[in-house]
């Protein structure tokens, strides 16, 4: 499986961008998609996850300002992320996780990233 990521760029503050991610390959219907983010020097944190059910989860600092989606037929996943901030600047990397229930295994599959710059 490989996931490729789109439409990161150069935002002012305020501005909106959206970001997508198509995974190539197969996935299991029962999968869970997300975006997380990192910034040089610190840990990858978690921005927005949602399962194939559609049921979603964001970090404190995404709620009321960024929307995650998905089309399950396409394996693809957006992010809508309105009201941007300058501390919003990160590469921001798709993740795709699901679980083989059969062997009791789990796999992730990460995208390279997209830089979202938010200038002051």
């Amino acid at each position: 499986v490989q996931l490729v990521e789109s439409g990161g760029g150069l935002v002012r503050a305020g501005g909106s961008l959206r970001l997508s991610c198509t995974a190539s390959g197969s996935l299991f219907s029962d999968n869970t998609m997300g975006w997380y983010r990192q910034v040089p020097g610190q840990l990858r944190e978690l921005v927005a996850d949602i399962s194939s059910g559609g049921m979603t989860n964001y970090a404190e600092s995404a709620k009321g300002r960024f929307t995650i989606s998905r089309e399950n037929a396409k394996n693809t996943v957006h992010l809508q992320m309105d009201r941007l901030r300058p501390e919003d600047t990160a590469n921001y990397y798709c993740l795709a996780h699901q679980i083989d229930y059969t062997l009791g295994k789990q796999y992730e599959f990460w995208g390279l990233g997209t830089q979202v710059t938010v200038s002051s």
